[in-house]
């Protein structure tokens, strides 16, 4: 066997799912929302309702941060309008336990992304371990500003592949680089700002994808 099992989870747009694919891989992706792309390797519902269905790889694309992130934390004090404390509280707990079902996944390579964690969702998640490594869409061919963590088991960190040079700060080419941090607020917001970039899925699908591969090989020669 040739080819590896891999699940994107949190995925509707299939961009990390299509970089796997193309390098010939069992690929699925798997959200709540429907595929954006139409496709038929997409499976709608609850990734942890599948985590046991033999897969090598584990990519989460994006599960859900807003209470997790350190952006998020000062809604823990002083919820938005027509919220309540309860709730951010219990929606932390949610977001806690999502992250650590697939951290603690029985597959042997997974990769998370995610922002930076404030520290009430570091102590909710079980067997908790600071990221591995944080990137930007610059360093993989992407003019844009948005940095990306990811928290890594059996794989190493994700090398550059197309480094651009950053505009400096205060000049027009710099805000547009920002782009994403100056979307407007909308009700396809938090969906663009979650879209992954095509460069850095290529780096995951050439790289992670071949120490998985290494990996499935060594288990099936054993």
């Amino acid at each position: 066997m040739t080819d590896l099992r891999v699940l994107i989870a949190c995925e509707f747009s299939g961009t990390v799912r299509n970089a796997f694919l193309a390098r010939g891989h069992d690929a699925w992706s798997c959200d709540l929302l429907p595929a954006e792309d139409g496709s038929n390797r997409h499976i709608r519902g609850d990734a942890r309702e599948i985590l046991n269905d033999g897969w090598d790889l584990l990519m989460v694309a994006h599960p859900p941060c807003t209470r997790l992130c350190n952006s998020g934390v000062r809604w823990l004090t002083a919820p938005p309008e027509g919220r309540t404390l309860p709730e951010m509280w219990a929606e932390l707990d949610e977001g806690a336990a999502l992250f650590s079902d697939f951290w603690n996944a029985s597959i042997p390579c997974i990769g998370i992304e995610n922002p930076v964690m404030h520290r009430h969702a570091k102590e909710r998640i079980r067997n908790y371990q600071e990221f591995a490594q944080s990137v930007q869409p610059w360093m993989f061919g992407h003019p844009e500003f948005k940095r990306t963590c990811f928290w890594l088991k059996g794989l190493t960190l994700l090398t550059v592949t197309d480094r651009l040079d950053p505009p400096a700060k205060g000049t027009d080419e710099h805000k547009r680089w920002s782009r994403v941090h100056r979307m407007s607020n909308s009700v396809n917001r938090r969906h663009e700002r979650s879209r992954f970039f095509p460069g850095i899925a290529a780096a995951m699908a050439d790289q992670w994808g071949d120490q998985a591969l290494a990996l499935k090989r060594e288990r099936l020669a054993a």
